[in-house]
């Protein structure tokens, strides 16, 4: 194998074994026709009449019978071959087919009772289709056996790699749509294979469908020549097998022959590896997939060419009720499938039809990997009293978060070094984040060339990183969904890379909440670092704190939002989102050395709260209520409050300062609104109703305002934070050139308290002039001010 050679595929198909699959094949094709046009009807028991047909003709043929060639060969190998099998259906527009294939082998059934393998179930399932009340035109979590949403173009072979990381008996066959062939995150995730460790991972089949179209245009993989592609697909380090044709029985028998040939390549690659020690990385099989879009449908519609050809895509048959002709060449195409010899008297699938399908969990729907929640243990995470940093009083000491809680991760390494079910994925960054402890555990996954130069990298390692955000977002989520747990870490910045991944993701999971068959999975959860205020060396490219706007404008149920301001709770915070389950969690934290200003207990306690006062930082006796609250969320923000607190000790010692800290930004939403949200007597109480509230916030300040519009006092809180003003500076004059830091927030208060403007306007004038000093400073000196380099938390 490792010479380049091919295994001799399996014996061809018999006469008896090319029948009935064939049979299954023309049963899904006549599902999956049925499921975008047919409203009653369904086994053509009588002549097709308008009113069998749909009144809104929705969903997608084009790929349909490329899907259902795939799944009944599938069906195949699994029975031969007792496989565990999982499939990535990647084509957008591949529902009919996936639900076809579920209803004829039973699982969509035993979902879904009501939806029985029989005529009255065929009507449903077909009514269902695309039809209020009914379900997606995608593969969607409401389809047993998925676990990648049809309209996630661009992701499949990330997903399926993941889903075979640390499933060393899985076969993970992707099919790979050539319109989503096209994507950037589909080209970079080929290089998965330079991952997969033959040894401790399953198997990815990738099947590159080329039916030749997308919408209204062709796709550039099919129109290249065949040697031009196999030399890509060579260049990603694969074995190139080919299946070409229109004619079906010819093209069962190719398939056949393709399946047996790429299976025993895999099995062949395993056993070098496992048994025989064999270190050299496989050259995985692929399979090039090429039969017409919208094949065995209608060749011609008024007077157009319609099979193989983008007219294919969609529905190939408009306006059947209004249309006496389609309606005719709807009902002979329907009927060009023989129903007849597919389903009983009773609507059930015939014997023959049923033949190739595997039993039990074996069968592509019921599969376990696909409904992970079934497959997922508790994640063993040690105590946080052996990590946590000792703080004897507020400010006293420094720690670099991110570096304390790689300390807590490697222990998650070694704990699960046996089980192998929590993995650490990143773009190129898990050192630059301060995480690279987890290296005593476990090195970097690499099954690539390897020079005596290279550090950490490992063939069994399960960190994880390549730089291609969207790759690393796939392989976790693949990972997650089938069971296992993990975390994403990634520069604050470029995490956007993979917003779009993430919708579809926090969509995926608030449907999936609604199905009382699916079970919880691990949260995705996301550590962001060298953040907006310390990227001061990288300047303006690495400063944007969006990503917190994009994933609060999300399902509320399934979001949370956390910026713990300091180590403990940032340990606290990270203890919590690796228990959880069906969230996506972003945790916001620092790298740098920061400020300790909790032990354990109170940082346990303030997290729980998600927001409290800090009394020891402000200067309220409890006689009254305080004439102004300044308010933080965020490491950096956190320290300027608490300077701004002590410079409004020293110079505004009569006043009465609340500061209030926010870990979890969730909570200031109305309880009706998130979970974590408060109430408004609740809001009232930490916040006031009247009084100036200055708010020292880590991103874009509008979203303060947008979380809080409704609240009584919101007229009388003013926002300071990112303002999108970056550049190459120091660390202070970032926060002085977006208004954050500590002499601006005392003019603040010294603005919008009342009265204070005229009692305090010396005060106010030495703020201006540290501001202006400082510009001065840094431009000769390089470095900030003295007074704020070496600034330390007093109370006195």
């Amino acid at each position: 194998m490792q010479d380049g050679t091919m295994p001799t595929p399996a014996t061809a198909l018999g006469d008896k074994e090319l029948r009935a699959l064939d049979a299954h094949w023309r049963a899904a094709n006549y599902l999956a026709a049925g499921q975008i046009y047919l409203l009653a009807n369904p086994l053509l028991r009588q002549p097709l009449r308008p009113e069998h047909v749909k009144p809104r003709l929705l969903g997608h043929w084009g790929t349909s019978p490329g899907l259902n060639l795939v799944h009944t060969h599938l069906n195949r190998v699994i029975r031969a071959r007792g496989l565990d099998t999982l499939c990535i259906w990647g084509p957008g527009h591949g529902g009919p087919a996936v639900l076809a294939n579920s209803w004829l082998e039973g699982t969509y059934s035993e979902t879904y009772p009501d939806v029985s393998r029989d005529a009255a179930g065929m009507e449903r399932l077909f009514r269902q289709f695309s039809f209020p009340g009914g379900v997606p035109s995608h593969v969607a979590p409401e389809t047993p056996g998925s676990i990648h949403e049809g309209g996630e173009l661009g992701y499949s072979l990330s997903h399926a790699y993941g889903a075979a990381f640390d499933n060393p008996d899985l076969l993970v066959a992707c099919v790979i749509g050539d319109g989503e062939a096209e994507t950037g995150p589909l080209a970079a995730s080929w290089h998965s294979n330079k991952f997969l460790d033959p040894v401790r991972d399953g198997a990815v089949l990738p099947i590159l469908h080329l039916n030749g179209y997308k919408i209204a245009n062709p796709t550039v993989l099919a129109r290249l020549p065949e040697h031009e592609l196999d030399e890509l697909l060579k260049g990603y380090g694969h074995h190139v097998i080919h299946v070409t044709g229109d004619d079906p029985l010819q093209v069962h028998r190719a398939m056949a022959r393709a399946m047996d040939t790429a299976l025993d390549h895999i099995a062949a690659a395993q056993r070098a590896a496992r048994v025989d020690g064999i270190t050299d990385r496989p050259r995985w099989p692929v399979i090039v997939l090429r039969t017409p879009k919208g094949w065995t449908g209608p060749a011609e519609v008024d007077g157009l060419p319609v099979e193989n050809t983008w007219r294919a895509h969609q529905v190939p048959l408009a306006e059947v009720g209004e249309n006496p002709e389609h309606l005719r060449q709807l009902e002979a195409w329907l009927r060009s499938y023989r129903p007849e010899e597919l389903f009983d008297d009773n609507g059930h699938p015939r014997p023959m039809v049923l033949s190739c399908v595997p039993e039990g969990v074996r069968r592509l729907g019921a599969t376990p990997h696909a409904n992970g929640g079934l497959l997922l243990r508790e994640l063993p995470l040690p105590p946080l009293e052996r990590f946590a940093v000792p703080v004897d009083k507020p400010g006293s000491t420094r720690h670099e978060p991110t570096r304390v809680l790689g300390e807590l991760l490697e222990n998650v390494m070694e704990a699960t070094s046996e089980r192998r079910d929590f993995r650490l994925v990143g773009p190129d960054e898990t050192a630059s984040n301060r995480l690279q402890a987890v290296y005593k555990s476990s090195g970097k996954a690499w099954q690539a060339t390897t020079l005596p130069t290279d550090e950490h990298l490992d063939r069994h390692g399960r960190v994880m990183e390549i730089l291609s955000e969207h790759t690393c977002q796939g392989w976790l989520e693949g990972y997650l969904l089938t069971g296992r747990h993990g975390l994403f870490s990634c520069y604050e910045a470029f995490v956007h890379i993979v917003d779009s991944m993430v919708n579809q993701h926090i969509k995926w999971l608030r449907t999936a909440r609604r199905l009382p068959w699916r079970r919880p999975i691990a949260s995705l959860n996301y550590l962001l670092t060298s953040h907006v205020w310390r990227q001061d060396h990288n300047g303006f490219s690495h400063q944007d704190p969006g990503f917190i706007d994009h994933i609060l404008n999300k399902s509320p149920e399934a979001v949370r939002v956390y910026l713990p301001p300091d180590t403990n709770t940032l340990l606290s915070v990270a203890d919590h989102v690796l228990r959880s389950r069906d969230y996506v969690n972003v945790v916001v934290a620092g790298k740098q050395p920061c400020f300790n200003w909790l032990n354990l207990e109170q940082a346990r306690f303030h997290c729980a709260r998600g927001a409290g006062i800090w009394e020891w930082a402000g200067t309220e006796d409890g006689t009254r209520e305080p004439d102004v609250v300044l308010a933080c969320a965020g490491d950096v923000p956190t320290q300027e409050v608490l300077a701004a607190a002590q410079l409004i000790r020293r110079h505004l010692p009569g006043l009465a300062l609340r500061v209030v800290n926010v870990v979890d930004l969730a909570r200031l939403l109305p309880a009706e609104e998130h979970p974590h949200g408060m109430t408004d007597a609740e809001f009232d109480a930490l916040f006031t109703r009247d009084r100036p509230v200055i708010f020292a916030y880590h991103g874009y300040p509008w979203l303060i305002h947008r979380l809080t519009y409704r609240r009584t006092g919101h007229a009388h809180m003013h926002v300071r934070g990112y303002k999108e003003i970056g550049t190459t500076t120091t660390p202070f004059d970032m926060v002085v050139r977006n208004d954050l830091d500590r002499y601006r927030l005392v003019i603040d208060v010294i603005d919008r308290v009342p009265g204070l403007a005229v009692r305090a306007a010396t005060v106010r004038q030495t703020m201006e002039d540290t501001r202006n000093r400082h510009h001065a400073w840094i431009r000769e000196h390089g470095t900030d001010l003295p007074e704020v380099a070496d600034w330390a938390w007093s109370a006195g």
